[in-house]
């Protein structure tokens, strides 16, 4: 089991920054990809960001490119979604989730945190 917790979520303004913090416990991660998901209200869970442990390569969705930032810190266990230029579309809940090497679906995650609310105002 992987046990995963969000933190770092709030209310901000248009144009502002907001890092999301996901601290993992549980079980060695060297084998696994961390990612980051959405959901708004009325709409589905959708990808945000994944990066794979053991080599950091990271992935985006196209709506969030240039803009937001995943990474990982071994020796805290901790995955981070740093946001920047934020824009009302942004805001939903965010969840990070653990699965297999490579992962980018949410079918493909077997671990999932309780999710963080991010607001954005215009």
């Amino acid at each position: 089991q992987v046990q995963l917790v969000e933190s770092g979520g709030g209310l901000v303004q248009a144009g502002g920054s907001l890092r999301l913090s996901c601290a993992a416990s549980g079980r060695t991660l060297s084998s696994y990809s961390m990612g980051w998901f959405r959901q708004a209200p009325g709409k589905e869970r959708e990808f945000v960001a994944a990066v794979t442990w053991s080599s950091g390569t990271t992935y985006y969705a196209d709506s969030v490119k240039g803009r937001f930032t995943i990474s990982r810190d071994n020796a805290k266990n901790t995955v981070y979604l740093q946001m920047n230029s934020l824009k009302p579309e942004d805001t939903a809940v965010y969840c990070c989730a653990a699965g297999p090497y490579g992962s980018l679906t949410k079918d493909e995650y077997h671990f999932w945190g309780q999710g963080t609310q991010v607001t954005v105002s215009s």
